[in-house]
Formats: C-alpha cells, sequence, structure tokens
C-alpha cells in the first residue's frame, strides 16, 4: 500500500545520508547485512527520536544528490544496491497490475467470491484490490500512483507490461475498454515527462459520485459472513442494483461526449479508436513504454472477432481460465463453459500469435487429487491446450461463495497440506520447460478463507520436496537466471519442438549448463490448411514472445554479465528467421507491444495491419 510518509529534508539529513551514500558507492559488493550497519551507524534524527533511514529515502537522496554534484554521476549499479524489493524486476520488465471497476459477470462459478465492492471474482483485502479501490478504479490514477511507487522503491519505469485484471474483460462495454487502456497510456506518457495529474483527477472523481462505486454500507455481497449467508440474489443481481445509476448515467454520459453534447473531463469513460491509436503511436518513444499489454477474459468470449479486437486495443498476452478440463467438474462448478470452448478458444488466440496464460484449479468440487493430477497432464499432453504460462489455484473457501453451501453440506472438503503439497509436486514435475508458472496460489489474505490452504510459501514447500527427492521444477520461473552474473560464452541455445492444434511451435531459449534461462523465443509455425485470421498473417510463421531475463535495465542501458541488452534477443530472432525461411515460410510475423515496434523495425520488421512482419526472401 502506498505510504504516505512526508518527503524527506535532505538538507536537514544531508551528512548522515551522504555517509551512507559514499560507503554504498565505494562498496561494490555491498550485502543486506552491510546496508544495515551503515543505517545502524547513520541514524535519522526525528522529533521522535532516532530511526533508520527507509530504502526510499536513500534513493531519492542518491538521485538528487547525484544530480547536485555531492555525488559522482548517476550510476544504474548503485541504485541496484539501495533498491527495494528486487524480486520485482529480476524478470526483466516492470508489471503494473490494474483492476477495472465492478461489473456484472457472465459468470456463475460457485467458488468465485461475490465481493459487490470489487470486480468479479476478486476480494477487497488482496493488495491489488486495495490499491485498486484506493484510486477508484481509476485507469490513470492505478497505473500513475504505482510508477511513482515503484520509482520510488529505485526500480526502473521505462520498460512497463501492464496487466488488466477485474472479472471478465470482455463483458465490459467496448467504449469502457477503449477508454481505460487510453488511460493507461496517458499515465505512462505523463509520467515519463514528470506531469502529474493525480490531484485533479481526484477531484473529479470525488465530485462525480459515478466513478467512486461506493455501496451503501448498509447494503453487502450476497453473504458477506459464514453464518447467516444468503444467496438469493447473485453477484450480479446485486451490483446492478447497487450501481445501475451509474453505469447508466456513464454510458450516457460517454454517449453524449461522443455526440458532442458534454465536454470531456478526465474520468468520462469515453475514448475514440482512433484516440487510443494516436496513444500507441506517441507510446513508441515515450519514456515510459508499454512493452506488454494484458487482458483476461473466459473461454467462452473469445471469437475470432474479439481475438483481433482485442488486438486492436494493443493485447499482446490473454489470461484465461481454464479452471478444469472435465466438463462434468466445469457443469457441478457451475462454470458456464464447457472445454470445447477452451479448446476454440486457445486456438483462435494461439491462431493470432497471443501468449497463453491460463488459470487452472485443483480441487474443485467433485474432483479429487486423481483426477486432478490426471486433468493437469492433459493440459500438456493435448495439443489443444499447452498453455505458455500458468497460475495454478487450488480451490481456497471464501464465505461469500456459493460453494459455502456445499462445504456445510459434507459435499466438499479442502484436501490437506500433505495431499495438496504430494499434487503440487506431481504439478511441477509434469511442467515442460516452455511453461512459466507465475503463481502456484491466489494471493488471498488467510483471514478471507475459510478453510484451504493459509500457506503463503506453498510453492517453497513443493520444491523443496522434490528437492528432497533429488528433483527439481523444469518451468521457465524456476530456471531464471534473475540477477545472476552470466557471461555470454557460458550460454547454448536450446530449441524445444512440440505440436499445438495450429502447427508446431518452436521453443528457443538461451541457457547454461545447468538449464538456467537467460532468454527464450516462443515461435509459431502454422499449419498452411489453416486460413490466418487476418491478411497480415498470410504465409507468415508467428513470433509469438522474446523475453530476456535478469535485473530489468533502462532503455539503452547496460551491465556487464547481465543477460538484459547483451543481444541475445536480436540472436533469438535471427535464428527464428532461419527456422521460418527453412520452413518454407515467406515472411516472419512479430505480435509485437506497442513500446516495442521500435525494437523491431531496427531488426528488420516493417509495420503491417496489428502486426509487424519481415520478408525472409527465400
Amino acid at each position: 500500500m502506498p505510504s504516505f510518509r512526508p518527503p524527506l529534508d535532505l538538507t536537514l539529513h544531508r551528512e548522515p545520508l551522504l555517509a551512507i551514500l559514499r560507503a554504498v558507492i565505494d562498496t561494490p559488493q555491498l550485502s543486506r547485512a552491510d546496508l544495515n550497519h551503515l543505517l545502524r551507524q547513520h541514524l535519522k534524527e526525528t522529533p521522535d527520536g532516532r530511526r533508520f533511514f527507509a530504502k526510499d529515502e536513500l534513493i531519492a537522496a542518491y538521485r538528487a544528490f547525484a544530480e547536485t554534484g555531492d555525488l559522482p554521476p548517476f550510476e544504474p549499479a548503485v541504485l541496484e544496491r539501495l533498491r527495494l524489493k528486487p524480486m520485482r524486476t529480476t524478470s526483466g520488465v516492470t508489471v503494473i497490475t490494474v483492476l477495472t471497476k465492478p461489473f456484472p459477470c457472465p459468470g456463475e462459478c460457485i467458488f468465485c467470491p461475490n465481493d459487490v465492492r470489487m470486480p468479479k471474482s476478486y476480494l477487497r483485502d488482496e493488495p491489488g484490490a486495495q490499491r485498486a479501490e484506493l484510486n477508484a478504479f481509476d485507469p490513470y490514477l492505478q497505473t500513475y500512483t504505482r510508477l511513482r511507487a515503484l520509482h520510488n522503491m529505485g526500480h526502473p519505469t521505462d520498460k512497463i507490461e501492464l496487466i488488466v485484471l477485474g472479472g471478465t474483460w470482455s463483458f465490459y462495454p467496448e467504449s469502457y475498454q477503449i477508454w481505460f487502456i487510453k488511460r493507461l497510456f496517458d499515465a505512462l506518457h505523463d509520467f515519463g515527462r514528470a506531469i502529474d495529474r493525480t490531484a485533479e483527477v481526484r477531484a473529479l472523481l470525488e465530485a462525480e459520485t459515478l466513478a467512486q462505486f461506493k455501496p451503501h454500507p448498509a447494503t453487502t455481497a450476497p453473504a458477506e459472513t459464514v453464518d447467516g449467508a444468503d444467496f438469493s440474489r447473485t453477484y450480479n443481481q446485486v451490483v446492478a442494483h447497487l450501481y445501475e445509476a451509474e453505469l447508466r448515467r456513464s454510458r450516457q454520459q460517454a454517449d453524449q461526449v461522443g455526440a458532442g453534447l458534454l465536454p470531456r473531463t478526465l474520468i468520462t469513460e469515453y475514448a475514440t479508436w482512433s484516440e487510443l491509436e494516436a496513444a500507441h503511436r506517441e507510446n513508441e518513444t515515450a519514456p515510459c513504454r508499454c512493452v506488454g499489454l494484458v487482458i483476461e477474459t473466459r473461454p467462452d468470449h473469445i471469437s475470432a472477432a474479439e481475438v483481433l479486437r482485442i488486438r486492436r486495443l494493443g493485447c499482446t498476452k490473454v489470461q484465461i481460465g481454464f479452471q478444469s478440463l472435465d466438463d462434468a467438474i466445469l457443469r457441478l462448478n457451475k462454470r458456464g463453459h464447457t472445454v470445447a470452448a477452451t479448446r476454440r478458444a486457445v486456438r483462435l488466440l494461439r491462431q493470432a500469435g497471443f501468449k497463453i496464460h491460463a488459470h487452472w484449479m485443483p480441487n474443485l468440487y467433485g474432483a479429487t487429487p486423481t483426477s486432478d493430477k490426471e486433468d493437469y497432464q492433459q493440459l500438456f499432453n493435448d495439443p489443444d491446450f499447452c498453455p505458455d504460462e500458468l497460475k495454478i489455484y487450488p480451490c481456497s473457501l471464501i464465505e461469500s461463495a456459493e460453494l459455502m453451501g456445499k462445504y456445510r453440506s459434507g459435499e466438499w472438503q479442502p484436501y490437506s497440506t500433505e495431499t495438496l503439497t504430494d499434487l503440487l509436486a506431481d504439478c511441477l514435475r509434469a511442467t515442460p520447460e516452455y511453461c512459466r508458472l507465475t503463481r502456484i496460489i491466489r494471493d488471498i489474505p488467510s483471514t478471507d478463507i475459510v478453510v484451504g490452504n493459509k500457506i503463503t510459501n506453498l510453492r517453497e514447500l513443493v520444491e523443496a520436496r522434490l528437492a528432497a527427492n533429488g528433483e527439481r521444477s523444469r518451468d521457465i520461473r524456476a530456471r531464471e537466471v534473475r540477477g545472476r552474473q552470466i557471461a555470454p560464452e557460458a550460454l547454448h541455445l536450446d530449441e524445444l519442438a512440440y505440436t499445438t492444434s495450429n502447427g508446431r511451435e518452436i521453443f528457443l531459449q538461451f541457457i547454461t549448463e545447468g538449464r538456467q534461462i537467460a532468454g527464450f523465443l516462443r515461435l509459431s509455425l502454422p499449419e498452411r490448411s489453416i486460413p490466418p485470421l487476418i491478411e497480415t498473417l498470410h504465409g507468415s510463421a508467428i513470433i509469438r514472445e522474446v523475453h530476456v531475463y535478469g535485473q530489468a535495465l533502462g532503455i539503452g542501458e547496460e551491465a556487464a554479465g547481465k543477460a538484459q541488452h547483451s543481444g541475445l534477443g536480436t540472436r533469438l530472432i535471427e535464428r527464428a528467421a532461419e527456422i521460418a525461411r527453412a520452413g518454407g515460410y515467406a515472411r516472419l510475423a512479430v505480435i509485437s507491444a506497442v513500446g516495442t515496434r521500435g525494437y523491431y523495425r531496427g531488426r528488420g520488421f516493417r509495420d503491417a495491419d496489428l502486426y509487424q512482419v519481415r520478408d525472409l526472401h527465400l
């Protein structure tokens, strides 16, 4: 959560700050213990006594004193020693997650929480949800305040992956979607130019109740407590009742603005496609660039038209809830779609080059550890699935979920920790090298969980169990080089081929002898018998993702021994071009993010409709 501590008076604390920072500059191998020792030696004098300097205060002081000449010129390596929570950017980019506003959802899943203060499936106590509510779900405020917090913690803010969560994205009105995405880009651009409109936006939000989304205190979700839960009204019915006037007014206001009848404000939920495309063009060379844009939706809301529409928004990855690959389990849990819908959705998304980030849930109502193990193996043994990334969310009981009734009647019980750990160990064993397991549990506060897993470091326990047997996970996340120093000559190119519903995939990865991964590329080689969704992709192999790991560096920065900016991306692209040319493809297309278009132009790609392409000259 954001800190409301007032800015530090650098003049008042000049001497102890300079003493700490000079020592940090002079100690390239500074450890956490070394820094703590320095902080104990040079304390901050306050009216309430002597205190440690906070790391964000040290970072602000370092930037200021390096600019004034009191310290040597700014060096990213020094900032890295001071950085708070360095793991946030060791995957190569800086991630910002935002939530959409509460809105009706097409699903009726019995495991889903029903907190009407939040978009469907989210809880108010989750960290990202708290930040969203604090900013009234406004896309500009959520993005700008997160950028500022990350900057204050010492993280680079020039290469941003934007993740948009909340209910089913495809169910929100198109006008809201265009406006929401444009305002994300507005925040990137303003932050990069040191323009801060947050006070103006907050003032407008205070004046416009339609954007606050704060239900009357007497009205609660269908079930707010364990006792006396009332499921007579669905989430959609409650949300529609609470926000009906606000939602109607919002739509009418957007229509009137579009017709030129009302002036637009910074919170009016209206923008045109041409305005969004202009924001895209500006972002290509902006100080804060979007290098990935992610939305989440349901399989039954994916169509060919929808795939191209979200691509037009600038999206490069889709989070999609598989939950189970068993129709009987889906039906018991009122998921509202079949496995066939999931197959079709994955096929369309892969055909369009999207990265596919699946969600899968063990311990659903009707499942068993044995059926879950078989289900997980199908994720990667069946060519119709093979997700690129995966979140494993063991089902936990939230008091506002309809599953509460099944628990009370004894029809559903959570797996024991031992059973769940065994199951997850099997899952990690079955995960191929081309998949990244981004999460093993969902970040739900234990106070919100009635029964189910409450262990926050469950992944660590599962990996320890594998290690005890001389095993380890092969997924990408477990193999990332992160902040390690890697000599280029210590890497070799490895290629893994597998079959999908669209053709063949080649996973190219630069790895060490121990198979630690420094960078990878996902290359799709579509079957020529399958018509492309768009003419741009006719006769094209598709680069679906290029990613180089290690601590995120600023655009143009270099660091000795770091994977980022060491030419691995270019080498991967050139090898992909060789493979595509040998396979008889006339062109190589890439589903580039808005902020990476310039990068690909520099590697022989030209702009085309929704994609960038490079002729292979067979």
